[in-house]
């Protein structure tokens, strides 16, 4: 029998079509049609941080609850503490599942009183709509906007300069993990300090109707500045200097957070949250593995799924790996038995049948310049 199902379409952010006249490279993400790069990804990823680089990545989920259970709603899912967000603050977090595997990384906005924004992982939009929409509690008024929301970061050294120039109001002021309200080349705007590539920036999320116009206006105000759109294969690589997990690859379902060194956003003291107690009984225990960064003592590049070895013996896998630009060595991520993540202990990649030597180095890879002040 011939199979007819059709594959599923790949869906497209508003900017789709801008990215293909700009020679993008496009290629399948999460479901999404997205420019993996665009001159070429050590480039893009040089000019991010020495200049300012624009990403368009409305493929990210948005999703609002209001009400007066909404907070409840968002301390019952999330392992931070949503009661310490101010409005206009913004905060990490993670969902978990009953036996501490996690479900998503996730920030949470609290955009007013009774009103919180939460910003998933584009290839779980599907799967976090209706783990929240079933877990939630109260009356809890829950609306999913990514489709009406496009999320263009624009990051680097240069990039308050610019978000200024375009901005309806001040922009020096807004804190890190904080937002505010505006309008940025005449569009309105939640301009948000955060990102996800260790240089200053700012996420802007606007309708979707409203993305093509500022992402021409970011792109005409900062040639000066040596602006580049910037693909997906740079965010992977900025990120992976940082540290910064990726869910997927270094965190899924049969990952802890105390494992992945998230244990920062776990916060038992708040009460009763999904995985509480699965997460407080391994905190107990002592957990037998961890996430460590490595750099390998060659160019040859480690890469997810790779095995790592220890003595001679496998002791895990490579979660994410690559050649980082700005440290201008290959480096990686990934598990390793507690006894072998030690800053300084020895470790090898199998990479096509060789044992390649790396060792467990601090992190991040390379420092961070995110404006914490």
């Amino acid at each position: 029998m011939t199979d007819t199902t059709a594959a599923t379409p790949l869906k497209r952010t508003p900017l789709r079509d801008v990215h293909v006249k700009a020679g993008a490279k496009m290629v399948p993400f999460g479901g999404w049609d997205m420019a993996v790069q665009y001159t070429g990804i050590i480039e893009e990823h040089r000019v991010v941080r020495r200049a300012v680089g624009l990403f368009d990545i409305s493929h990210m989920g948005e999703f609002e609850v209001r009400g007066p259970d909404a907070l409840a709603a968002v301390q019952r899912l999330c392992t931070n503490d949503a009661r310490t967000l101010e409005i206009g603050q913004v905060q990490y977090a993670t969902l978990c599942y009953p036996d501490g595997g996690i479900v998503d990384d996730l920030t949470v906005y609290r955009l007013a009183a009774d009103h919180y924004m939460l910003v998933v992982n584009a290839s779980n939009i599907d799967k976090d709509w209706a783990w929240v929409t079933s877990h939630s509690v109260g009356g809890a008024e829950w609306k999913n906007v990514s489709g009406e929301t496009a999320l263009l970061a624009v990051q680097g050294p240069k990039a308050e300069a610019l978000v200024g120039r375009l901005a309806d109001r001040d922009v020096t002021g807004i804190a890190y993990y904080h937002f505010a309200r505006g309008a940025v080349a005449g569009v309105p705007a939640i301009i948000s300090r955060t990102g996800y590539t260790g240089e200053d920036g700012f996420e802007i999320y606007v309708a979707a109707g409203g993305a093509e116009r500022l992402w021409a206006a970011l792109i005409e105000a900062g040639r000066p500045d040596g602006i580049q759109p910037i693909g997906l294969g740079a965010r992977d690589t900025l990120r992976l200097e940082m540290k910064y997990a990726l869910y997927g690859n270094d965190i899924d379902q049969t990952t802890n957070p105390l494992e992945a060194g998230l244990g920062w956003v776990v916060k038992p003291a708040k009460g009763e949250f999904i995985g509480r107690e699965a997460i407080e009984a391994l905190r107990a225990r002592g957990i037998a593995r961890k996430l460590v960064g490595f750099e390998m003592a060659e160019r040859a590049v480690p890469r997810h799924g790779y095995r790592l070895m220890a003595g001679g013996a496998p002791v895990g896998l490579v979660t994410s790996g690559s050649f980082g630009p700005s440290v201008e060595r290959s480096i990686g991520m990934g598990y390793v038995p507690v006894a072998r993540s030690a800053v300084g202990s020895d470790l090898a990649v199998e990479i096509r049948g060789t044992a390649h030597a790396a060792r467990v180095v601090k992190t991040p890879f390379y420092p961070s310049h995110t404006k914490k002040a």
